[in-house]
């Protein structure tokens, strides 16, 4: 499909979506993700240091490349917990296209990160990836170990050996500068990345060599993005894809809109309270006020001590 027959059957927006894609010659599957003010409203929440934010943003990116494989209602959770400087790194997915994520680290671990005496900023640990389709369905979970490695690394060792499912993914995140009205303008946060995967042919029609060539062919086309090119709010993501894919036929299909959301409510938080002991409930006041702050979207909840029975 050229390009143009591809703009002239789908409005895609330019920014905020995840834009799922197949390469019909070389038969694999795709999307690709780009984020700007959602990620951007998502990392300037809680004021992270520069390399936490970065983390935290490739997180975003990587979790709506894989949650937006699912086609009804649930959620996907990406969680990193480690013994590095990020200790813990969770971002989740929920349909139709909702997103948040948040990082937890330490301030002194990460000083000596950024001097040069850690080597990684998530260390060792495990990154789990969950399948959550409601109440009445068993959640689905994958886990494997990280060491020392990226979000990326991590997430190629999963499919590697758990779903055997030949896979390129790349992760982009920076900073940008928006130039505003009257000559002022303002840094923003943007995220972007791609995942590729080679399907067998139904039934099996695929002999070992060219599936092997095909996915050869097609990683070697995708490891050519650039990080300029998933970061660029001007450059469209058809058009960015047909300048990757278009020796292979490649088409898209509709678009996933992206958005922030958090599931925080007073009355969620309230409810979360009634459930701890009085004593667990002392120990929260501070001078006779009693406050709670969504890790999430940093929102903060005040509650008088006297209602849950503390003078």
């Amino acid at each position: 499909m050229s390009e143009s027959s591809a703009e002239a059957e789908l409005v895609i927006p330019a920014d905020d979506l995840v834009l799922p894609f197949q390469a019909e010659q070389a038969d694999v599957l795709g999307r690709l993700v780009k984020i700007g003010p959602t990620v951007d409203s998502i990392l300037s929440r809680h004021a992270y240091p520069e390399p936490v934010s970065r983390l935290l943003g490739e997180a975003v990116a990587l979790t709506a490349l894989l949650g937006a494989a699912l086609k009804f209602e649930g959620k996907f959770i990406l969680q990193a917990s480690t013994d590095g400087p990020v200790d813990l790194l969770v971002a989740d997915y929920q349909v139709p296209g909702a997103l948040r994520g948040y990082a937890r680290f330490s301030a002194e671990r990460l000083a000596a990160f950024e001097a040069g005496d850690e080597f990684s900023l998530l260390g060792d640990g495990h990154l789990a990836m969950t399948i959550d389709r409601g109440q009445d369905t068993e959640r689905y979970q994958g886990v494997v170990p990280l060491e020392g490695e990226s979000l990326t690394e991590a997430a190629h060792t999963y499919f590697r050996q758990s779903e055997q499912l030949p896979t390129f993914i790349r992760l982009a995140v920076a900073r940008h500068y928006r130039a505003g009205t009257g000559g002022e303008g303002a840094w923003t946060w943007r995220a972007g990345g791609l995942l590729v995967q080679k399907l067998t042919r139904e039934g099996g029609k695929t002999s070992p060599k060219d599936f092997e060539e095909d996915w050869t062919r097609a990683k070697t086309l995708a490891e050519t993005v650039e990080d300029h090119e998933l970061l660029d709010p001007l450059l469209p993501p058809e058009r960015l894809l047909y300048r990757l894919f278009h020796e292979e036929q490649v088409r898209v299909y509709r678009a996933v809109p992206l958005e922030t959301y958090c599931s925080c409510s007073r009355e969620r938080v309230e409810e979360l309270l009634s459930r701890f002991t009085p004593e667990e409930l002392a120990d929260m006041v501070v001078d006779g006020e009693m406050w709670v702050t969504c890790e999430f979207c940093n929102a903060r909840y005040q509650f008088d001590p006297a209602a849950f029975g503390i003078e």
